[in-house]
């Protein structure tokens, strides 16, 4: 696991361990204020905190499902494949206190990037998080593209920052802490 530090998420509203060198995207460009998404310097990885509507009429493994289908959604995946779903123990969880039930699921989408016409495969990890008194899944996603050759020379730099591992997704998922319920909005 590469080195980590603790990072303020929204506002400081949450906070979470984070690889020491993850670049956060919104200093690059836009992104959506129910998001929080950080890059690898080197890979195409991806690390992202999403704050979603509570989708109540989907319980269990199924609300999982739901999520990683939806996503693969709207990222124009031409193919989706679960691979695992598993119940995540809530005792794990910085969140515990307000986490009613946590899910990690492991899958595929066959995704094209911006401007291309070839999709690759990518590992995608994802945990969710349920806050049903504040009406939210939390959704954190761990994005692995398979290595792109050309970015991964065998330049120094390069070899002293290692790709991020699911241990690193999982101390952003464990660690990850609410500070301000407000970010909720009047409950």
């Amino acid at each position: 696991m590469e080195p980590t530090r603790n990072y303020p998420l929204f506002g400081g509203a949450f906070s979470a361990i984070l690889p020491t060198r993850a670049i956060d995207v919104s200093d690059l460009r836009p992104v959506p204020d129910n998001q929080e998404v950080f890059c690898h310097p080197v890979t195409d990885q991806s690390l992202i905190v999403e704050l979603l509507e509570l989708q109540a009429h989907v319980r269990g493994e199924a609300a999982a499902r739901y999520h990683f289908e939806d996503v693969g959604g709207v990222q124009g995946a031409r193919a989706v494949l679960v691979e695992s779903v598993q119940p995540l123990g809530l005792e794990n969880l910085a969140l515990s206190s307000c986490c009613q039930e946590a899910w990690v699921l492991s899958g595929k989408q066959q995704v094209a990037k911006e401007n291309q016409q070839v999709a690759k495969d990518v590992t995608v990890h994802q945990a969710l998080l349920r806050l049903p008194q504040y009406q939210t899944d939390l959704l954190l996603t761990f994005n692995q593209p398979p290595p792109d050759n050309n970015r991964l020379s065998l330049d120094p730099e390069n070899l002293s920052l290692p790709p991020w591992s699911l241990g690193d997704f999982e101390q952003l998922v464990t660690s990850l802490t609410l500070h301000d319920p407000n970010i909720f909005g009047p409950q």
